[in-house]
């Protein structure tokens, strides 16, 4: 049985570190809020913007690579999004079974990743993948501009020819108590169905070659910041809930430990009313 100078300070520990996830879950809460607001911003932009070059692809038979199949490539290349810290509850395991559930689903070649979050690049070192680059994971909304550096490198990997697509592993967010870990490919770009390349009196300015080998490389961006902007919003969900939970397992653990000390308090407190009578029947039986 503890004594009560050991549960007061248990008490003082857990009342410590229910400050602590509270704080944190505020902050959660705050950051959750902004990235939500700038994810559901642009769902629909980036929606759209990846049916838009579908659509152009089908006009004509373009020479641009972005725009081609490579089927006999021997590599995929896989930008997976992580967290740099952790306190996300399934987050990043989930993210990285899905990785290793699409890597194992093509023994046939090599898979290449691109990191962005410690969490994924610890996880690449440990398991031995190939490691392309790795790219900085901000903990704060990414401004679109940090990403153009990410987008270059993998559509001059697909230009290659060496590459058969170029996929994001990353974390949807469905909701606060929702986010799910995908795979979306983001090259080749498929075209819709019934629709095949043809030759289009649609008219384009400049031409629909131009139009294309503007718009691609924007597309692709957008992709991969949109996948960012979920990833964000999904981590900071994550955080607020594990935060949560940990505030109100600390509060039940308040209220138990205080009712454990006020026993043992009582306890004591009988035990030193039952010696005083005691003592004083003695005193009054001589």
């Amino acid at each position: 049985m503890p004594s009560t100078q050991e549960i007061t300070r248990r008490l003082k520990s857990v009342k410590s570190t229910k400050k602590i996830t509270r704080a944190m879950q505020m902050v959660s809460a705050a950051k959750m809020r902004k990235a939500q607001t700038a994810t559901l911003a642009s769902r629909s932009y980036a929606e759209l913007a990846g049916d838009l070059i579908r659509t152009v692809s089908t006009q004509a038979h373009s020479k641009n690579k972005l725009l081609q199949h490579f089927p006999k490539a021997s590599k995929v290349g896989v930008i997976v999004i992580s967290t740099n810290r952790g306190l996300v509850g399934g987050f990043n395991n989930n993210l990285l079974l899905k990785l290793k559930e699409y890597t194992s689903a093509k023994p046939e070649v090599i898979s290449e990743l691109v990191v962005m979050g410690r969490k994924a690049a610890e996880f690449a070192t440990r398991n031995r993948y190939d490691v392309q680059a790795q790219f900085s994971k901000f903990d704060t909304t990414i401004p679109i501009e940090e990403i153009y550096p990410l987008a270059k490198l993998v559509t001059n990997l697909y230009r290659s020819g060496e590459y058969r697509e170029i996929v994001i592993v990353y974390s949807h967010f469905v909701s606060t108590l929702s986010q799910t870990a995908t795979v979306k490919t983001v090259l080749p770009f498929t075209i819709p169905n019934g629709r095949e390349h043809t030759e289009s009196n649609e008219l384009y300015e400049p031409d629909a070659e131009t139009v294309q080998n503007y718009l691609i490389p924007r597309i692709i961006e957008s992709q991969i910041y949109q996948a960012i902007l979920e990833s964000d919003a999904s981590e900071h969900s994550a955080r607020m809930v594990m935060m949560k939970n940990a505030t109100e397992a600390a509060g039940d653990l308040i209220d138990d430990l205080t009712l454990t000390f006020n026993k043992l308090r009582q306890n004591k407190i009988t035990t030193e009313l039952s010696e005083i009578t005691a003592g004083k029947i003695a005193l009054e039986g001589r």
